[in-house]
């Protein structure tokens, strides 16, 4: 008797410890899920930087930098040329680089190692992205005190190489890396869009190219070259196929437009003013252009100098940066040569709503430094930063594609003006699209503008190209546009990019938390897997635990 009643005690304890287990197990996994999701968005805080009084050169440092190229193998070689040229003149500091092949790529990477501390030195980047790096306290190193620092600074007395100095960064390019009053990066490289014209089939089409595109000029040269022959192809290039505008940066291209008409897009502090009737307006031109197949996005329809090049296309919107691709001669073709057509090619300023207000966005990367424990290996990072602007890169650089050098010292150089004037000696280093695009630039950098940089700024960026990349697919689709389309439109791109969680970030009640933004997919993906399998297991030792209970009640 007694014997039966100690198993019975003994089952029961078996079934309350195994169920106090199993509570336990769930409260940790819950712990778990919050703690790796809270990770991202509560970093641990870093003293801020200061520069140290000497540059120790007694010690060895080894610093990483993250680059973007675009599968360019000249690029690549310039990369590795300028580290190597640096560790000749600093032996004690070892440059190792790693490859990207697209900057977002560059920014989910940032994100996910400011959670874990190990971020890179230093990166190739764009100042939307640093606004959001720049929630981790100290986690990026401001510039100010390092850009003027009488011996490390630009062009300080102690650098072993010539460094351009603050006063020879053009002004506008400098300025583009200023948040909140404060440098946070040096600009490497800039371009801008151009629109690249078939000038052939302008003519063609019975018109002639103004000194300056306008919209109306666009569309109206995009309707005519719609017209088709008796075969059904069309007039103009004789072919099946013509889409004769096509726009590479949807983004941009929302920017630019409402940038040139005066129109809200964004305040500084980070006020969304995207949603207003003039960006409905033009939404609705879009609309009928895309209905009409005279307009169409690289999104939806492709690379546009693929189309240009094969004569599919008239005007070609991309970045200057973009140049080497665009022409029948072009030193990068994507197209077989027996669909190459044969046209002239003029580099122009992408379409002016105000001819006499020119307005053309800049942009181009620039280069960050992360903070870290050792002050002096940020220093080695900042040496290593600024020898980027030093005019050996930045000349051989820029000659890959049409990017300008982001120095006065390296563009009054004689090497850069014998460069710009041996247009068309080849199609390779002196190409001479290439270089007209350049020179666009340099002869407009009065007439560029940037958006307002902030937390959040990336996100309203892809929000304003995805209200075109929307509009023209369902015109294309042939579903009606209206302004409940609109409502709807507006509202659902508010939800993907949580553009109505921005103003919240600036709030003053939103009692100071800082937001890294949306979390890299690889980031979600392992998040979810971790919760996925402690739940699996969570619902093992629930149905352990109830099968143990009940077969201590048999």
């Amino acid at each position: 008797m007694r014997k039966n009643q100690g198993k019975r005690i003994w089952r029961q304890n078996r079934k309350r410890g195994t169920w106090r287990r199993g509570v336990l197990l769930a409260l940790l996994v819950l712990f778990c899920v919050v703690f790796l999701s809270a990770c991202h968005g509560s970093q641990e805080t870093k003293e801020a930087f200061e520069v140290p009084e000497e540059f120790d050169a007694s010690r060895d440092y080894e610093i990483t930098f993250w680059a973007k190229n675009d599968t360019n193998k000249t690029q690549v070689a310039i990369y590795e040329q300028a580290i190597e040229d640096f560790e000749a003149l600093y032996p004690n500091i070892t440059v190792n680089i790693r490859l990207y092949t697209d900057y977002s790529d560059i920014y989910n990477d940032v994100i996910t190692n400011i959670a874990t501390d190990t971020t890179p030195n230093v990166c190739i980047t764009y100042p939307d992205h640093i606004a959001t790096y720049l929630t981790g306290d100290n986690q990026v190193v401001a510039l100010d005190d390092l850009m003027t620092d009488e011996k490390y600074g630009l062009g300080g007395s102690e650098l072993l190489f010539d460094s351009p100095t603050v006063d020879e960064v053009v002004p506008q390019f400098l300025e583009e890396c200023q948040i909140d009053g404060t440098y946070y990066a040096l600009p490497y490289m800039r371009s801008t869009e151009a629109c690249y014209v078939n000038k052939t089939y302008v003519e063609a089409l019975g018109f002639e190219l103004p000194e300056t595109l306008t919209w109306d000029f666009i569309w109206e040269v995009c309707e005519a070259a719609m017209e088709k022959d008796a075969d059904g192809n069309f007039a103009v290039n004789g072919q099946s196929v013509m889409i004769p505008f096509i726009y590479k940066s949807t983004d941009n291209m929302m920017i630019t437009m409402l940038k040139q008409l005066d129109a809200g897009y964004s305040t500084a502090a980070g006020d969304v003013l995207l949603f207003n009737d003039t960006t409905t307006e033009l939404l609705y031109e879009i609309a009928e252009r895309a209905e009409n197949r005279e307009f169409s996005t690289f999104k939806i329809s492709g690379y546009p100098a693929n189309f240009l090049n094969a004569g599919q296309c008239i005007f070609a919107i991309d970045s200057t940066a973009g140049a080497t691709w665009m022409g029948t001669d072009a030193p990068l073709l994507d197209i077989s040569e027996d669909k190459l057509v044969e046209f002239e090619t003029v580099v122009m300023a992408v379409p002016q709503y105000d001819t006499g207000n020119v307005q053309m966005i800049s942009q181009g990367p620039s280069i960050c430094i992360f903070n870290k424990e050792d002050s002096q290996e940020v220093l080695a990072s900042w040496l290593f930063a600024q020898y980027l602007l030093t005019n050996d890169v930045q000349i051989a650089y820029s000659q890959t594609e049409g990017y300008l050098p982001v120095t006065t010292k390296a563009q009054e150089s004689d090497e850069y003006q014998d460069y710009l004037s041996r247009s068309g000696e080849d199609n390779s280093t002196y190409y001479s699209v290439k270089i007209d695009a350049a020179k666009l630039l340099l002869d407009n950098i009065e007439n560029t503008f940037t958006t307002a940089v902030f937390n959040g700024s990336t996100s309203l960026r892809s929000a304003a190209g995805q209200l075109i990349e929307n509009t023209t697919k369902s015109a294309r689709r042939g579903e009606t546009i209206d302004d409940a389309y609109f409502e709807t439109l507006y509202e659902d791109v508010t939800s993907l990019y949580r553009l109505d969680q921005i103003e919240a970030a600036d709030d003053e009640d939103s009692g100071g938390l800082k937001d890294l933004g949306p979390l890299p997919q690889t980031s979600v993906i392992l998040l979810g897997s971790l919760a996925a399998v402690w739940a699996l297991i969570l619902l093992y030792l629930l149905w352990q635990a109830v099968k143990t209970r009940k077969s201590g009640g048999d």
